[in-house]
């Protein structure tokens, strides 16, 4: 919490001394160091200058529950039986399903840093405090696993489509989970579920987006990278998280009464790889081929030596060739 605190005073990018940091926190300078110490741990670059105090340049553009509950409508509200934001936490997608298997039904879980924040096939989701929009939306199914095929692929539309509404667009998607621009990633889904095979499913649908990624990081990135700044997004991250969860519940809303099979069309207008040599692997398998697009079930359809051959979820990367 007084971390928290810290960051709100910080957050206007001005120089701070650290006896009126001390004064508008109730602790002493010395545990104002320790607390700027703990900020440049988290990816927080903290200017210090003697004389002057504290600053981060820029400033930083934090979540604010009350203007979240605001900027939300009604009906988006009344669906979220808990809304959570915090400064750093382990995962959300951990607190969403430990919140369901509490007895939650839907809630929204969103934090500036994730110490243990997770991408597919057991990479680390990294991203400095502040830097990205990272959120889990908790939902329950009742239709067991098996419909929740296509799932990912519904969410990233819903994305997309969300994005588009705040001006962005010329967004693609990359099967069956990534948002890209030009190639660059510009954001990721993880949806992780427990439960029944055949009844109730809980589902934490993660989401990681790219807001304003230090050049630093940028550079020692494994793949080409892109963020909401260099796109021209100049809105706030609350504002932001505003307009994803509210067309993601309506998404999700739609997908419970008709499955992935109605979204296809809009889907492939926004597949980046459609008509491209791509190559698949899934294990220890590669597969080359030209990407077709997706079947009803979000399955990807490919073009390879032997045919037209339809993969499904697991452990399957797309990269091009």
């Amino acid at each position: 919490m007084m971390l928290d605190n810290l960051l709100r005073v910080l957050a206007d990018g001005a120089f701070h001394s650290g006896s009126e940091l001390g004064r508008t926190l109730g602790i002493s300078r010395s545990a104002v160091w320790k607390h700027m110490q703990r900020l440049q741990e988290l990816g927080v670059e903290v200017y210090s200058v003697k004389g002057r105090g504290y600053r981060i340049p820029g400033g930083l553009d934090l979540l604010d529950e009350a203007d979240l509950q605001q900027q939300l409508p009604q009906p988006v509200r009344d669906r979220l039986g808990q809304l959570v934001l915090t400064v750093e936490t382990d995962s959300t997608n951990t607190r969403a399903l430990d919140a369901m298997q509490a007895g939650l039904t839907t809630g929204l879980f969103a934090s500036e840093y994730q110490h243990s924040g997770r991408g597919r096939r057991g990479r680390q989701w990294v991203s400095p405090l502040g830097s990205s929009l990272c959120f889990s939306l908790a939902w329950r199914f009742n239709s067991g696993a098996a419909a929740l095929e296509g799932l990912s692929l519904a969410v990233g539309l819903a994305l997309q489509q969300a994005l588009a509404q705040e001006g962005l667009v010329n967004i693609g998607l990359k099967w069956p989970n990534d948002l890209l621009v030009n190639d660059a990633k510009l954001g990721g889904i993880l949806i992780e579920l427990s439960g029944d095979a055949a009844g109730e499913c809980q589902v934490a649908i993660g989401i990681g987006l790219n807001v304003q990624l230090p050049e630093a990081m940028v550079e020692q990135l494994d793949q080409p990278c892109v963020d909401l700044t260099q796109l021209g997004y100049s809105g706030s991250k609350t504002q932001l998280l505003a307009t994803v969860v509210s067309e993601l519940i309506h998404m999700l809303e739609r997908f419970e009464t008709s499955g992935f099979a109605p979204l296809r069309s809009a889907w492939e207008e926004a597949n980046a790889f459609r008509g491209r040599e791509v190559a698949l692997t899934s294990g220890p398998r590669r597969y080359e081929g030209v990407c077709l697009g997706v079947t009803d079930q979000g399955g990807l359809r490919l073009q390879t030596s032997a045919g037209q051959e339809v993969f499904h979820g697991g452990e399957m990367s797309v990269r091009l060739q």
